[in-house]
Formats: structure tokens, C-alpha cells, sequence
């Protein structure tokens, strides 16, 4: 049986989190819903955690919000991958000129 590898971004998706605010060496609280939703597509998917931050700092992250039993690794390398989670993507469709008004018209969720 083939198990879906899904990487998950952990900035704006898993905590509450706003650029204004960036600190390398904090990383903001858990996002209401993030821990139950974690544990829901734990079940149906392989979870790594995808971030530019510290790997140290977000695995202990992790562990303090008792998600870390759900991830199989922190990683900051774009492994292949069924499907990415992340709060700064556009979705490539096949056409380049929708792909460069999504662009244009980018916001992330939180602004």
C-alpha cells in the first residue's frame, strides 16, 4: 500500500503567526484546530514538517505541542511529495499567464 507523503509548512499554517511580528527564536503559539487536524491526516498521510526555520527549535516546538508523535521528520529540503501544505502558494495549473496574475493578486490568509 502506498502511503502519501505530505509536507507540511509550519509558519501561518500550524501556529499563529504574522511577518510584522517574525522572531527567528520564537516561534509563535499553536493555531486553534492545528492539533486536531494534524492528528486527522496523520492517519490518511506520511507528515513531515517543512520550514526555514531552526530544525532544533521547530522540532521542539513540536514536542511541546505534543504534535511531534505525528511527524515522521523536520526538514527544510522540498522532498518529493504528493502535495504541500503552505500558506504562501499558488497552485501551477498548466497556464503561465493565470499563474502570473495569481502572483499579481497574491495575499496570504492572515493579512
Amino acid at each position: 500500500m502506498y502511503i502519501k507523503k505530505i509536507l507540511i509548512d509550519l509558519d501561518g499554517v500550524l501556529n499563529e503567526y504574522g511577518y510584522e511580528k517574525y522572531n527567528e527564536n520564537y516561534i509563535p503559539p499553536i493555531k486553534n484546530g492545528a492539533y486536531e487536524f494534524i492528528k486527522k491526516l496523520s492517519k490518511k498521510a506520511e507528515l513531515y514538517l517543512f520550514t526555514s526555520r531552526n530544525l532544533m527549535l521547530a522540532t521542539k516546538w513540536l514536542i511541546k505541542n505534543n504534535l511531534d508523535i505525528f511527524f515522521k521528520d523536520v526538514t527544510n529540503i522540498k522532498l518529493s511529495s504528493y502535495l504541500y501544505i503552505d500558506d504562501r502558494t499558488i497552485c501551477f495549473k498548466g497556464d503561465y499567464n493565470k499563474t502570473l496574475d495569481e502572483i499579481e493578486k497574491f495575499r496570504v490568509y492572515w493579512k
